[in-house]
């Protein structure tokens, strides 16, 4: 079992979040309230909408994560899933998430995940 597909998981039983089919229609979603928050793409990574106030709040800390990939100005954060550690990562950040948008109840954006080009 992969560590996407254990932090897959462990999402699924959390009772606030739905899962199913990603908005870009690849890969795998969760969302609460009718608005998407983690978008599992492959089996190494999940992308995380926190929201642009929270990544700015919490930007010293997420640059210092070797597992986090944060592009200026984008609300949607990659986390690596390598270990049991990104995967603990992964499930504090969603928590951060859904108290972010209970308190927002701000709309995701689509993601801008783009397809791997063939070679």
């Amino acid at each position: 079992m992969t560590a996407a597909q254990r932090a897959m998981s462990e999402l699924g039983t959390w009772p606030n979040l739905v899962s199913g089919p990603p908005r870009c229609s690849v890969g795998h979603a969760f969302g609460a309230a009718g608005h998407e928050l983690i978008h599992f793409h492959a089996d190494d990574c999940a992308d995380l909408y926190l929201t642009s106030s929270a990544v700015q709040r919490l930007l010293p800390q997420l640059r210092h994560s070797s597992a986090i990939r944060v592009r200026p100005g984008d609300s949607w954060i990659t986390v690596l899933l390598e270990c049991d550690t990104d995967v603990q990562l992964l499930l504090s950040l969603v928590s951060v998430a859904l108290k972010e948008h209970d308190a927002h109840a701000c709309p995701s954006p689509p993601c801008d995940w783009e397809r791997p080009k063939a070679s």
